[in-house]
């Protein structure tokens, strides 16, 4: 059997210097989702997908036969959400809708992927339009509870080793809930670092591309493709952590609390820099802000389609839209003004304190047992819907043996620093996170 790299950068390179073998890393890849995806159904149905994998690969070695010459993602595969277009792909959306109603120009993320040489696995599941309406993907750490959503099948595919790297959407909290739930890394950027060109939207005003890992560097890898401008910046300094008190932490569980607060004294321990800041005073505000611009956008997007097809629509979409439809376009256009006061706020007090970056849980908890809920987004819409980039990575497991995450949020449009202080930290705090599934 082919030893294959569980970084993600030690795979790429693996690949593109030919030490692992394109075809025997294929073969072995349609193995393992062979055995495993049935149980978790964390990619969307597609037949012969391993046959076209074999002739884009065999496409790919031909265009690239010098290993020197290799683009840095060479033969690396991708799950790709399913309101993300593909070339030759259907997008559903998640959703019961015609799919010749959903198609679209290829999102620029997923050529930005192809041009540095990844393989584009397949489609990933959504919920529906990236909402609340839950598919059929299970949490690989235990089927019987969510992967979160609506980045379902992107955070479950990494975590059950069927896709080293997959993309996802935030606009609440998309990535980093599932990849919290799931126990792998997910980064949300700066609001448009990432394109938006190519996806089906739900809350223009909101929605993030962004991407799910299994380690840290394999997120800053990825970053460097799809983010614009991307700079190699390396930190000089460790960072200047704060935890935000105030009524936004009383969110999460007494367990979660508990275990967030060990996990800062960890990081105290080892050297950092940890305050406590008053934050976010008018938290219940900012969420009600947060959900009128998400329901009012997602009424725009789809006043079409929602008047041809109602029926069609999962009940917490018809409710999303139907909400939006009566809200003013004067109080749209407040909360959208509320976008920038918050990040302002944010980066007032970074400045007053020296802060580098926030800290909080990337969930309120563990994943809650069943699927007819992706769990609660609390924990991340302040992030979202300030625009700053935040990325989370396992930090343990609660009592259920279920992983938890630590969320880590930066400046605007601080991505490059945000990520390379995360993998320091992220080895801080990864000793006890449960492990690969296998």
């Amino acid at each position: 059997m082919t030893r294959v790299p569980e970084s993600v950068p030690e795979l790429a390179a693996a690949l593109k210097s030919g030490a692992l073998p394109l075809p025997a890393y294929l073969a072995e890849l349609e193995a393992r989702i062979t055995r495993i995806d049935p149980a978790i159904q964390s990619l969307m149905p597609e037949p012969g997908r391993f046959e076209r994998l074999r002739r884009e690969a065999q496409a790919l070695e031909a265009r690239y036969p010098n290993a020197h010459e290799r683009p840095p993602l060479f033969g690396v595969p991708v799950g790709i959400k399913d309101i993300l277009h593909v070339d030759g792909l259907v997008t559903t959306g998640g959703s019961r809708l015609p799919p010749e109603e959903l198609q679209g120009t290829e999102s620029a993320a997923v050529t930005a992927l192809k041009q540095a040489g990844a393989l584009i696995l397949g489609k990933t599941v959504s919920t529906e339009f990236a909402y609340f309406g839950p598919g059929p993907t299970r949490n690989p750490r235990n089927p019987d509870h969510t992967p979160g959503g609506s980045s379902s099948g992107s955070a479950a595919a990494v975590a059950a080793g069927l896709a080293p790297l997959a993309l996802g959407t935030q606009t609440v909290g998309s990535i980093i809930r599932p990849a919290a739930f799931c126990g792998v890394v997910g980064y949300k950027p700066s609001y448009d670092r990432t394109s938006r060109a190519g996806v089906i939207p739900l809350s223009p005003s909101l929605d993030h591309v962004g991407v799910f890992a299994v380690d840290v560097p394999g997120a800053r890898l990825a970053a460097s493709v799809v983010c614009a401008h991307w700079r190699a910046d390396i930190p000089t300094r460790r960072p200047v952590l704060a935890v935000p008190a105030g009524p936004y932490l009383t969110y999460a569980s007494e367990e979660a609390l508990a275990h967030f607060h060990a996990t800062v004294g960890a990081l105290a321990a080892a050297g950092y820099s940890v305050l406590s800041v008053d934050v976010m005073p008018d938290f219940l505000d900012i969420g009600a802000r947060h959900n009128l611009i998400v329901a009012a956008e997602a009424a725009q997007v789809h006043a079409d389609w929602f008047d041809r097809y109602r029926a069609l629509y999962h009940s917490k979409t018809v409710d999303l839209v139907e909400r939006g439809r009566l809200i003013a376009s004067e109080a749209l256009a407040e909360a959208r003004l509320g976008r920038q006061r918050l990040r302002a706020e944010l980066t007032h007090l970074m400045n007053v304190h020296g802060l580098d970056l926030w800290l909080s849980p990337a969930a309120p908890g563990p994943a809650p047992r069943g699927l007819e809920s992706t769990g609660d987004p609390v924990m991340n819409f302040p992030w979202s819907h300030s625009g700053l980039p935040a990325v989370t990575a396992p930090s343990g497991a609660a009592g259920n043996g279920l992983p938890l995450g630590l969320q880590l949020s930066a400046r605007w449009r601080a991505d490059e620093l945000l990520l390379a202080w995360a993998e320091d930290i992220a080895r801080v705090v990864q000793p006890n996170a449960p492990q690969a599934v296998v």
